[in-house]
C-alpha cells in the first residue's frame, strides 16, 4: 500500500515537480468534494425529517392522561 506523498516529495504523476507544486491541490479537492457531498446528504436528511415531523404532527394532539385534555393554546395537557 502506497503512502500519501509529503509536500516536498517528488510528485507521483511523474512530472518531476514537487508534489506541492503539482498534484497537491487536485488531490485535496477530491477530499473536500467528498466532504461536501456528505454534508449535503446530512442537510437533506435533516430537512426531510423536519418536513415529515411538520406534516405528521399538524394537529398538535398528544396522548394525555385520563381526566386531562390537550390545550392547543398552551401545547400541553390540562
Amino acid at each position: 500500500m502506497a503512502s500519501k506523498p509529503e509536500r516536498n516529495d517528488p510528485c507521483h504523476c511523474g512530472s518531476g515537480k514537487k508534489y506541492k507544486n503539482c498534484c497537491h491541490d487536485k488531490d485535496n479537492s477530491k477530499i473536500f468534494s467528498k466532504l461536501g457531498l456528505i454534508a449535503l446528504a446530512v442537510v437533506l436528511i435533516f430537512g426531510l425529517v423536519v418536513v415529515w415531523m411538520s406534516l405528521t404532527g399538524g394537529d398538535g394532539q398528544q396522548n394525555c392522561p385520563d381526566g386531562t385534555v390537550w390545550s392547543d393554546s398552551h401545547q400541553h395537557c390540562h
